[in-house]
């Protein structure tokens, strides 16, 4: 693939970050000794970083405590990145804000409990495919080297 300049970069993540959105509900794998995992999870987008919550007791906790590599997928769109647990969900008023905007009901039911935990997702590498004029296109941007290429299927 042949990476184009920051600049570029920077107009095309602002640019996706747009689009996503504030919350979806996305797929969140996680892998522990060569054991991965998969699930769908409430998710918020907020400055470029990618928040949900879980239970202490959950396996997926367990594995993100020994693995902090993940991934998020929605559709065309893959992230992957490094996930750090960041504290109670309600210790986050703008978490919270965006949370329950996007989730109510999750966040009535959940956020306040005492095992539950908030946890960030700072990308490194998103990978989406886009068809334009009916041609497949792979764009991928590292996150990390603030880099961006596209390049069509062939």
């Amino acid at each position: 693939m042949d990476y184009q300049n920051r600049a570029i970069f920077e107009d095309m993540y602002k640019m996706f970050l747009q689009e996503f959105g504030q919350g979806r509900k996305m797929v969140l794998s996680t892998s522990l000794s060569d054991y991965v995992t998969s699930r769908m999870m409430s998710v918020v987008q907020r400055d470029g970083i990618f928040y949900f919550q879980t239970d202490r007791e959950m396996h997926k906790y367990k594995q993100l405590s020994g693995n902090p590599h993940v991934a998020l997928c929605i559709e065309n769109i893959q992230i992957e990145g490094l996930c750090s647990e960041t504290g109670c969900p309600l210790e986050d008023a703008e978490f919270c804000r965006l949370y329950e905007e996007c989730f109510p009901g999750s966040f009535q039911r959940y956020s306040a409990l005492e095992k539950e935990r908030l946890f960030a997702v700072t990308p490194l590498r998103v990978e989406r495919w886009l068809y334009l004029d009916g041609r497949p296109c792979l764009e991928e941007m590292d996150v990390k080297q603030r880099r961006y290429a596209r390049k069509e299927y062939i």
